[in-house]
């Protein structure tokens, strides 16, 4: 993608082609002007479309560019944290309507893909958090319990069944939660581009936004080459957000996040490997995700930046780890690496801002997006739409703040995933 090989990397060369888009040229009048087309803006825009809207997207550079197409491509439940902490960050009110609106959030994405017939090597087999040692096998089963109690489909795996579902006897226990699955994320997102515009709304990309602000009833949002006039702006930027408001970025700590895929396995080694489809990821501080593709390929993600001397080191790593994992692969075929970043919060829970009227901004997905921003996408059309008071949102509205010490800590995650990812002493 923008002819970086390590921006997209396995993912833009097996994705469907985008829909046909154009720069921003001349002026605009819509109902509503989105800024970001990844999964919240593109949802957005297909929901306010279904409405009868007219919503126009507008893209700095390409669909998906940002963090929904360089992900793993986990379709989870829920976020980061475990259920109970929504209530305890959130209150009894917006914990409960959070909690509500994400335990069957895969559905949504399953149900966008099945109408819209998207092309994304959709896989509806559950992901497994892998517990890593002891501390990660309580975690799960806490996670586990506190799904349990709310009538989740999840269930702990013993070291056997870890071992037959995952292919690899590297984790002592798993949690299986059979409502999630796995995508492809480029694709996934172009296709909800496809679908948004097949619905009316209109994409415009290669047209980063220079300027908004208010003319009387509408705001007015300003690339080089033309401006759109709406009654309202959605901000869906997250932490590519470049002119506009700077402190949507600047109250996530940025934490790069890199893959690498080998080349297609054969099939009898591939048959080995999650045989069943699943996604997985573990429970350490410097996670390992992998997962496969329909061709077979192995894809393995962790932290860190394939910049400077990151590249090597984590290149490095990840052929020890997948030798480490799997050893039946044998020699390591890496065919692909590519790197983005993800936006992490104090708490590791969304925000939701409105700072002005008829404006309305929401950031900080901490590494969960697809199904999230999805659902979350659908949320904002509502309320757009009149069918849902701000009041009403799945989350408090709260003013953007600068995260403390942000640099320094970006600096130290970036540097602490080197430290990780080096060889053990001898």
């Amino acid at each position: 993608m923008l002819n970086d090989r390590r921006s997209h990397g396995l993912w833009a060369r097996t994705a469907p082609p985008p829909p046909a888009t154009e720069k921003l040229g001349g002026d605009l009048v819509a109902d509503v002007a989105i800024v970001g087309a990844g999964y919240t803006g593109l949802s957005t825009a297909l929901h306010l479309a279904e409405r009868g809207l007219d919503a126009v997207v507008i893209e700095a550079a390409e669909i998906g560019f940002g963090a929904a197409g360089r992900s793993t491509g986990l379709v989870n439940a829920g976020l980061w944290v475990m259920p109970s902490a929504l209530k305890e960050t959130l209150g009894p009110l917006y914990g409960d309507r959070l909690l509500n609106l994400l335990r069957d959030s895969p559905r949504t994405v399953f149900e966008i893909v099945d109408k819209h017939n998207l092309q994304c090597e959709l896989k509806r087999a559950g992901t497994i958090h892998c517990g890593a040692d002891k501390k990660g096998v309580a975690e799960i089963a806490e996670r586990a319990r506190q799904w349990q109690a709310l009538g989740a489909p999840v269930h702990i795996l013993d070291p056997a069944e870890t071992r037959a579902k995952t292919g690899t006897s590297a984790f002592p226990g798993g949690l299986l939660d059979l409502r999630a699955g796995t995508i492809q994320p480029l694709a996934y997102v172009r296709g909800l581009a496809g679908a948004a515009i097949a619905a009316g709304a209109t994409v415009f990309t290669a047209s980063p936004v220079e300027h908004i602000a208010r003319e009387g009833r509408l705001w007015r949002l300003a690339t080089q080459g033309g401006t759109v006039r709406a009654t309202w702006a959605v901000l869906a930027t997250d932490t590519y957000t470049a002119r506009m408001l700077p402190e949507l970025r600047g109250e996530q700590v940025v934490l790069p996040v890199f893959h690498v895929a080998t080349a297609p396995l054969s099939d009898s080694i591939r048959r080995t490997i999650l045989p069943e489809g699943h996604g997985a990821w573990d429970t350490r501080t410097v996670l390992t995700a992998f997962r496969t593709d329909d061709a077979g390929r192995l894809i393995v993600g962790s932290v860190g930046a394939l910049r400077g001397t990151g590249t090597l080191i984590h290149r490095n790593w990840a052929r020890r780890c997948i030798r480490a994992l799997f050893p039946q692969i044998g020699e390591v075929k890496l065919e692909h690496e590519w790197y983005g970043r993800i936006g992490m919060t104090n708490d590791h829970l969304p925000r939701l801002h409105a700072p002005a009227e008829n404006m309305i901004a929401l950031t900080g997905f901490n590494g969960r997006g697809i199904a999230p921003g999805t659902v979350f996408g659908r949320e904002l059309a509502r309320h757009i739409s009149g069918e849902l008071r701000l009041d009403g949102m799945f989350l408090p509205v709260s003013p953007a703040q600068n995260a403390p010490f942000r640099a320094i800590r970006e600096g130290y995650y970036e540097l602490g995933a080197q430290i990780a990812h080096l060889p053990p002493a001898r």
